[in-house]
Formats: structure tokens, sequence, C-alpha cells
């Protein structure tokens, strides 16, 4: 309770409504709801109240963790850990995480000390539990968070993996939360959980009311005079540009760079340790412009961002919604901007059958075109040769031997 008062939580979400009276009663829970509602407090709420009433076995070693939580990237375990942190402060329950990219010894020997909630990525925990770091086996709650999404990144025979080596669904509680409770879902909930009770929340609303959504068709080479003049006139203090390849991610930031705008790039290849540095001073409001793949569209809980951008439309409906899934989080409004330009407008019939409506089209004002300042240059590590990126030559075995396979063959 004043792990929840410490979190600033007073009233409940529709998806918490719904789900924190069955599964404080110890039934499992197959929940879908719009991203940003809550989720994740309801089943951190459920998971604690669960351990602190049901008491661990006597014979619970401190390597078997007392609940797993799942999440299908490394920022969504984080976020998740980082919430528990602060509902869990209380409780005296020992946190772990487990993730790819960085801190594989530190995060081993964390878990190997002890730990009774333990949250990761499907990957990185199951190399732990084949060194026998840890074991399922006193396991009393599992969480599936974004179960959809583990379908989408290929994880579902490491979640079956796991979940096989916990006690019988009738033996713990299991909560599973998805966006979408597709077919292959509720076949996974149905062989790994013991008869969840399955709520929508309000499904058919598959936006959120409070993003207000705008298209502007634009040709390709007005798309950045938009982006800046549109920054200039808005002057919005925490936005995600949403781009669909690492190239344009690198060309939007040296343009904005160039006229002004503080900006850093959030891409698959950035370093963890980057990663993480660049959404905390985001978060901080430290960085005002994030400019992402859609590596960042799903599962991060940033709070207050006003304005999201399409600088590119996705290419999967399901993604459009959860990039403007970023803004308007949690009872809050936010703007949802995006660009129909030549290369992505034939995304635009996809999305607006998803979304159930048209996208309000607005004309682009001659004074949202900016006057551009040069970009700045992108810098690139040398690839070879000198040290300085310049080309060096080739070794002559290497060229020879070619030409003697090629003569052979």
């Amino acid at each position: 309770m004043q792990g929840i008062e410490d979190a600033g939580f007073s009233m409940c979400t529709p998806i918490q409504a719904e789900t924190l009276p069955v599964a404080l009663n110890g039934s499992d829970i197959a929940g879908q709801a719009q991203t940003g509602t809550g989720k994740t407090a309801a089943f951190l709420v459920a998971v604690y109240n669960h351990l602190l009433t049901h008491p661990a076995d006597k014979q619970r070693r401190k390597t078997q963790p007392r609940a797993l939580m799942l999440a299908p990237t490394r920022e969504l375990a984080i976020q998740i850990h980082t919430d528990a942190s602060v509902i869990g402060r209380h409780t005296g329950l020992q946190l772990g995480l487990a993730y790819g990219g960085t801190g594989y010894e530190e995060q081993r020997d964390a878990i190997a000390a002890g730990v009774d909630i333990l949250i990761g990525t499907p990957g990185r925990l199951i190399d732990y539990f084949k060194q026998h770091v840890y074991d399922l086996k006193m396991t009393q709650a599992i969480v599936l968070d974004e179960a959809d999404r583990m379908f989408d990144l290929g994880f579902i025979k490491d979640i079956r993996f796991l979940m096989r080596r916990c006690p019988p669904p009738e033996k713990r509680i299991g909560l599973l939360f998805s966006a979408t409770l597709s077919h292959r879902v509720q076949e996974l909930a149905y062989e790994h959980m013991n008869n969840p009770v399955y709520i929508d929340v309000e499904p058919e609303k598959v936006t959120a009311d409070k993003v207000r959504q705008v298209l502007y068709h634009t040709a390709n080479e007005e798309k950045i005079p938009l982006l800046v003049g549109l920054l200039k006139h808005m002057d919005p203090n925490r936005s995600i540009v949403f781009v669909n390849t690492k190239r344009n991610a690198e060309r939007v930031w040296s343009y904005l760079e160039g006229n002004g705008f503080k900006c850093a790039v959030l891409s698959g290849d950035v370093p963890q340790k980057k990663r993480q540095r660049l959404l905390k001073e985001f978060q901080d409001g430290k960085l005002p412009i994030l400019i992402a793949t859609d590596v960042a569209a799903r599962g991060l809980h940033i709070p207050d961002v006003s304005h999201v951008f399409n600088y590119d439309l996705p290419q999967d409906a399901e993604d459009y919604v959860h990039r403007i899934g970023r803004t308007a989080r949690v009872g809050k409004d936010g703007d949802a901007i995006s660009f129909a330009c030549e290369g992505f407008v034939y995304s635009l019939p996809e999305i607006e059958a998803f979304i159930g409506h048209k996208i309000p089209v607005e004309v682009v004002q001659e004074d949202y075109i900016a006057t551009l300042q040069p970009p700045v240059k992108i810098k690139r590590p040398p690839r070879h040769g000198d040290g300085r990126g310049r080309p060096g030559k080739r070794p002559a075995n290497r060229t020879s031997g070619n030409r003697n396979r090629a003569s052979q063959r």
C-alpha cells in the first residue's frame, strides 16, 4: 500500500479496475488493453499481493525465484524492474533483472545471490537457467507481458521452455497481458494457464481517445523542411520522431542538429548502456527529441511525451498504434503527426482500416516549410586502412587467392 502511494497511484485505470479484483482473488488472467493504460502496475500489485499472502515453501532455496516476469525487449524488462522497485520498496522482496547486451557477470552474480522476483528477456534467462544459476521449481507466479510481441520476435519456443520448467498451472498464478488477444496468444494461455479469466478493456478502440492525430501529405524532399517547421511552430518539449530505417534516422538527426534542435538516435544497434543513458536523458528532460526506429515503439513508459512524429509511415498497421501510444499515456493527452510521403503512403489504407477511421488530413501551410541550415556531418568510425577512415590496400594474398580460386573454377 505504501509503495502504491509512493508511485503516485490513487485511481485505477480501466484495465486495473477489471483485473485487480480477479487477480487478487487468485485467478489467472489473460488481459487485453491499449498500450499505456497501466497494465504493468496491475500485474505488479497482483504478484506482490500473492507473494505476501502466500509464504514461500520452507524447502525453497535462495536461487529459486518465487515469481518470473517475462518481457520481449530489454527496455520493457528494465521498465518493469523500475516500476517494481517503487511499488515493492517496502515489501522486503528481492528483485533480479536479466537481459542481453550488457552486464553478463553482474546480472549472473546478482541472481545467484538470491532473488524473489526474476524479471527479464527470454534469451538471457534461458542462458542462466542452463548454467543452473537458478531454477523455477518454486515459482508461485508467472507474468507474460506483451505476449503478442513475443510471437512477433520469435520467442515463443523460449517462453514454452521456461513455463514448462515451472510448477503446473494449478499450483501458481499466471498473468498474461497483450495488446491483442489473437488465437495464438489464447492458445498459449490455454496451454500454460489455469482456466484464465479473459478481460478485454475497450478492444474496439484501437487508438487512445486523447491522442490528437493529424496527417500531412508531403513530397519526399519536403519532409525534413516540414518536420523542422513544425518543431519550430509547436515547440514540443518531449518528442519522439519515428523512422523506418537507421539511415533515415541518421539523416533526420543531422538536419535537426544543424537547425538547432538537440536530439539523439535510438536504434537497434545502439549499445545497451548508451540506449539506457539516452532514455534517461530523454525522461529527465535533458534531451527534448528522440529519433527512433521501431525498437522504441513498444513497452516504453516515458511520462509526458508531448508529440509523436511518424516521419515515415510504418509498414505494419499495428506499429502505427504502438508508436502513437507513446504519447497520451495513463489519461493524459498528446499529438501524433504523420507524414504520408511518396515512399510510404501505400501503408495508409491498411493503417486506417486497422484503426477503423480516417486520419484527419491538414493542408501544409507555407510557413510550415522551414528554410534549412546545412546538416551536421555524421561521424562514422573508420572501417580499415590508416585509421582515419581512408580505405587502405587490400592484402595481396587475399586478391591472389581470389584469382587462384577463379582460375580453378
